[in-house]
């Protein structure tokens, strides 16, 4: 009877003990089931985004994929061509655009200026692939150009510092680079550009930067219809009494937008040669302290030719 008791004891023991020790495997394993599936989670998303970009309507139109140059090099524009603005994300929160797309001072201004000071943010605006990183001491200064699942090319320019590398899978809205002054540039700006098959088109038939916003759903680019098109879309969506002739010295800005962070009675200075902060002031009717809070100037900012400044 004893030795059966011990029986029935130690088997009772074992059978007890059975779950425990499954337990314990399964804890030890937690971890590297965990890890396991993050490594997994990062390659199936790349893989995702890999045969995303591939399937696009941009691999319809461009037969390379080019680190060296600027502007891809196309055969033929489409005669029509439908773009998707879906899923965006304005490239800065600024309302303030400075300069339009088209002739300006004897050459053609291919893209939009936007102010941001710098150190902004500048984000992509759609979903795509890095395909350019460089600097431009005489053009673009430090800038990032980005292919597009949708067709389109953007082009940031004069950043202070750019954050992604040429061949990286972006989002919308993935921070890319800030806001800065270099290469040829009068003032800390974006210089933003959007184009189809390398050919500039004007950013404000897809862009609505004073409603933070993009235009519709989509845009149809026609060779028949674009420049009337671009022309009216300057008209609505574009800089009002900015004198492209290089003549006019100030600029003022019909803002639409209601929550603009700049009220309708906001008033801008175009720097002339030889101006100073005090000439500046004193023309304007206030002052140097006011000039240097509105545009986070120090005292030993340097102006110059063509910069453009707030002064009210």
């Amino acid at each position: 009877m004893k030795i059966l008791k011990t029986i029935a004891f130690l088997a009772l023991a074992t059978m007890s003990s059975i779950p425990t020790m499954g337990q314990d495997l399964l804890a030890r394993q937690a971890p590297i089931d965990r890890k396991m599936k993050a490594v997994d989670s990062v390659a199936l998303q790349r893989l995702i985004d890999t045969e995303t970009y591939y399937d696009a309507p941009s691999a319809d139109l461009y037969d390379d994929w080019d680190n060296m140059h600027a502007h891809s090099r196309v055969a033929e524009m489409p005669d029509s061509f439908r773009i998707s603005l879906r899923n965006f994300c304005m490239p800065t929160d600024s309302r303030v655009l400075t300069s339009n797309f088209g002739a300006r001072w004897g050459r053609q201004h291919k893209g939009l200026d936007i102010k941001v000071y710098i150190g902004d943010t500048i984000r992509a605006a759609f979903d795509g692939k890095v395909r350019v990183v460089r600097y431009e001491g005489r053009g673009y200064g430090k800038y990032v150009v980005i292919r597009h699942d949708n067709g389109l090319e953007t082009y940031y320019a004069h950043m202070s510092k750019q954050l992604v590398v040429e061949d990286q899978i972006v989002r919308a809205g993935d921070p890319i680079g800030l806001g800065g002054n270099t290469g040829r540039s009068t003032g800390s700006h974006l210089h933003f550009e959007t184009r189809l098959c390398g050919v500039a088109l004007n950013p404000a038939l897809m862009f609505d930067f004073r409603n933070q916003d993009v235009v519709d759903d989509y845009y149809t680019f026609r060779k028949s219809t674009y420049q009337k098109e671009s022309q009216a879309a300057t008209r609505l969506r574009g800089v009002s009494g900015v004198g492209f002739s290089g003549d006019n010295d100030e600029v003022e800005l019909a803002v639409a937008a209601p929550a603009a962070s700049y009220h309708q009675e906001s008033r801008f200075h175009k720097v002339k040669k030889g101006e100073t902060l005090y000439s500046i002031a004193k023309h304007r009717g206030t002052t140097v302290q006011a000039i240097m809070k509105l545009n986070h100037l120090k005292k030993n900012t340097k102006l110059r030719a063509g910069q453009i400044l707030k002064f009210n």
